[in-house]
């Protein structure tokens, strides 16, 4: 091989590592503001429960229907979103998610009716899901493969950020001028993040685009769904992404979208002025414990099971401490701990993406997000449901209902140390393949021949090159 090395993935073998810089933090800044402006619609009606209920005359379980819409319109475009995003690219995605949940927030702003309300909520649910797997792809599109687990956890905490809007900010203004005011105001800040979007964000860095389809591949929408699907699943990294996402997600969103409020007030005795304070230590600590598993997750990949398993027992042993405490309430300190604990749930979910990611290439990057993304949530609105009923049927026995985290956890734990093993035998197998990049103007060397592997070696991206990897 004469000349030097093309890097571009158009011709390579492996893809490019982008460079990263500041012309990437800007873009990336662009696509994380948008989702920022979701995330503080997606939670603005948790501020504004009561007044939904005044204003649409309806009670508790229907209340509870939207946030059980929101859920499921979620999980249900995370694969279709994914798709879109591999299809059409992050731009396109993006702003068609920017323009949908700013509708669906104007919507509910002046819905007169239940039903109304409940098609801008879903409306604005389709627009949400475009927006979290899309700025995934920009992270791993724009930043080289090391900053990969970083930019996830600051996308994460970014949205916290939006979340703490909506307690902060949205819920003082709701009370002051009012309920259109209100939302319909907010809306115009999903105008305001559409100018840049449009006139500014690139799907990728000139040179580092993804690799063309291969000669002969399918072009019709049907045969890339199917394909793109069935080798996204295939990998076993993307199967345990989803469980470990599964898996530790749900406690924290349960918590925060429905159920944390009623346990803390009706079950605990607190007031709800005290019981928010609790709500918004969650989103604090999630927020500060972003940045540590970011950190620690980029510098060593052998700590990504400790620390999502870690998180699940942890939590499990928080829940089961509060729930089984001798008396009717559980003391304060033990709530704080629990709330303090709750808050590495949203960051190890994170972690999910950091096995997903490695194991499809560029052009599967989208689906196998989308995959990975439905594990939390189908979680969630299985919790969602099963406490409810359970409230129901045991005449609100708080301790009862919540022990459906318990089972939903132990499913997780068992399918994630049993996809353990093929998952980090395919990442080494790639890890041994990757013929590292030279310096620029060195002399090519013949690549070192590998030894022969017993399965063919996908074209995703390679790990980064951390201490301290994981032994199948």
């Amino acid at each position: 091989m004469n000349g030097p090395v093309d890097a571009s993935p158009a011709r390579a073998g492996l893809p490019a590592d982008p460079p990263g810089g500041r012309r990437a933090v800007a873009v990336w800044g662009i696509g994380v503001a948008v989702y920022f402006v979701a995330v503080i619609f997606r939670t603005s009606l948790g501020v504004a429960g009561l007044d939904a209920a005044d204003r649409f005359h309806v009670g508790a379980s229907a209340l509870a229907t939207f946030s059980l819409l929101q859920l499921l319109v979620y999980a249900g475009m995370q694969i279709p979103v994914g798709l879109m995003v591999d299809r059409l690219g992050t731009k396109k995605v993006l702003t068609l998610g920017a323009v949908l949940f700013t509708a669906g927030q104007l919507g509910f702003a002046l819905s007169p009716s239940y039903g109304m309300a409940l098609a801008a909520r879903a409306l604005l649910g389709c627009g949400d899901a475009m927006t979290f797997i899309s700025v995934l792809r920009l992270g791993t599109r724009w930043f080289p493969a090391r900053r990969g687990p970083l930019m996830a956890q600051l996308a994460g905490l970014v949205g916290m950020a939006g979340n703490l809007v909506s307690t902060l900010v949205l819920a003082p203004v709701l009370h002051g001028v009012g309920w259109t005011a209100a939302f319909a105001g907010s809306a115009v800040a999903g105008l305001v993040v559409l100018v840049p979007l449009t006139l500014f964000l690139r799907d990728h860095p000139e040179g580092y685009g993804p690799a063309p389809r291969a000669a002969g591949t399918p072009g019709a929408p049907g045969g890339f769904v199917r394909r793109q699907i069935r080798e996204s699943w295939a990998e076993p990294g993307t199967r345990l992404g989803l469980w470990v996402h599964f898996t530790t997600q749900f406690p924290a969103m349960v918590f925060l979208l429905l159920w944390g409020m009623p346990f803390l007030v009706e079950a605990q005795g607190l007031s709800r002025t005290t019981a928010g304070g609790l709500l918004t230590l969650v989103v604090a600590s999630n927020m500060a414990l972003g940045l540590v598993y970011g950190q620690i997750v980029g510098r060593r990949q052998s700590a990504r099971i400790p620390l999502a398993l870690g998180t699940v027992g942890l939590t499990a042993l928080l829940w089961a401490a509060v729930l089984v405490y001798p008396g009717d309430r559980a003391p304060m300190w033990l709530l704080v701990a629990l709330c303090l604990v709750l808050g590495g749930c949203g960051p190890a979910s994170m972690i999910g993406f950091d096995f997903a990611r490695p194991a499809n290439p560029a052009e599967r990057q989208g689906t196998a997000s989308g995959i990975t993304n439905m594990g939390g949530f189908i979680a969630s609105m299985t919790t969602l449901l099963a406490v409810g009923i359970l409230l129901d049927a045991t005449g609100d026995n708080y301790r009862v209902a919540f022990s459906t985290v318990f089972v939903l956890q132990a499913l997780g734990v068992t399918s994630i140390l049993r996809l353990r093993p093929p998952a980090l035998a395919r990442e080494a197998a790639r890890v041994f393949v990757t013929v590292p990049a030279r310096e620029p103007g060195a002399e090519p060397k013949p690549a070192p021949q590998p030894a022969p592997q017993p399965e063919p070696v996908s074209r995703a991206r390679p790990l980064p090159d951390t201490a301290g990897r994981e032994a199948p």
